[in-house]
């Protein structure tokens, strides 16, 4: 029996579930927005245990007519990782009850906000803001558009020109950007050896600093310079090894023995990034003694044949965010 076009039925209802999926995929990221939005991953973290659904709406002030749909929603947020479902027993005077509860995952302990441990709630509350986020629907626009930017369209300037007179998107960025720079005191742990015998770096498009104080931190003997655009380090203070120069990196960079590129790259097309790298060759070129002269590039790179297939996806989803911006992901190829 067939279907249209020759397929199955069977084939055109796997097709029409594809079609669906992504539809409604939408609902992922508004969800994932909510439950930061409602600080929910800070309320399982400050009570410390698991915690039932009764204990949670009490917390979030819930409508008694809203619990229901409070319910569906968080054990759909658990089936697709932000939190385990679990059971505790709950004393009630003389008798004892066995109840749901939900507990954090490793993906929800990082939207946990105003701990020591890595956080990355900023970045999608950024990504999220309406401002951003509603850009996506004008994909068909900027595809029949032959100059300009999908931001230039919306927004009616360059993404960065954009944010520097916003100040609430700004600071949306920064703490996004700090929060992500985060997640490189797990690098450190297994690549200690990149920094080993080197007197002074500098950390390109540093922003307020958060990479380098993690560097400069690890080893106190490295003399960090962040370096980043005027607006960006003009109220910025440095201390002990930690410093702050203005600049542009197109122009030149501060010399040093090692020149950090921290998701720098894949904001650019491959001549502003030959441009870039030839102005960092410049920088470890003549400080540099001996063999220490070196430029660390953090990049995601695209492996299909290495990477699991959803990481894959992942990567293609970043980049497909990079091409709107003008810049790109690459393999380690190109």
């Amino acid at each position: 029996m067939t279907s249209i076009n020759g397929r199955s039925a069977s084939e055109s209802f796997k097709a029409q579930a594809l079609v669906y999926r992504h539809m409604f995929s939408i609902l992922d990221p508004m969800c994932l927005k909510w439950i930061i939005d409602s600080r929910i991953p800070n309320i399982i973290h400050d009570h410390g245990k698991p915690i039932t659904l009764s204990e949670l709406v009490s917390v979030l002030k819930i409508p008694s007519t809203k619990v229901d749909r409070i319910h569906v929603f968080m054990r759909y947020m658990a089936y697709i990782g932000y939190f385990d479902i679990t059971k505790v027993r709950i004393h009630d005077g003389n008798e004892e009850e066995e109840k749901e509860a939900f507990a954090l995952t490793a993906a929800s302990e990082l939207l946990i906000k105003g701990t020591e441990n890595p956080c990355i709630a900023p970045l999608v509350e950024f990504v999220m803001d309406p401002l951003i986020s509603d850009s996506f629907n004008y994909l068909s626009k900027w595809f029949s558009d032959e100059d300009r930017r999908l931001y230039e369209i919306t927004l009616g300037k360059p993404l960065w020109e954009y944010l520097d007179k916003n100040p609430r998107l700004l600071g949306l960025f920064n703490d996004a950007m700090a929060g992500d720079s985060q997640m490189i005191k797990l690098a450190l742990k297994d690549h200690n050896m990149v920094f080993e015998g080197l007197e002074t770096i500098v950390d390109v498009g540093g922003g307020n600093g958060t990479t380098a104080l993690i560097i400069s931190e690890k080893f106190p003997a490295l003399k960090c310079i962040v370096f980043d655009l005027p607006m960006v380090v003009e109220s910025l203070k440095g201390f002990n090894n930690l410093s702050f120069v203005g600049g542009d990196m197109f122009d030149s960079i501060p010399k040093a023995d090692a020149i950090l590129l921290k998701l720098v790259l894949h904001n650019w097309s491959d001549d502003n990034c030959i441009k870039i790298l030839k102005n960092c060759k410049d920088a470890v070129k003549v400080s540099s003694k001996s063999k220490k002269g070196k430029i660390i590039i953090l990049e995601t790179v695209i492996n299909e044949e290495q990477d699991e297939p959803e990481i894959t996806r992942l990567k293609y989803l970043m980049t497909l965010n990079m091409q709107i911006i003008h810049g790109r992901e690459r393999t380690k190829e190109e």
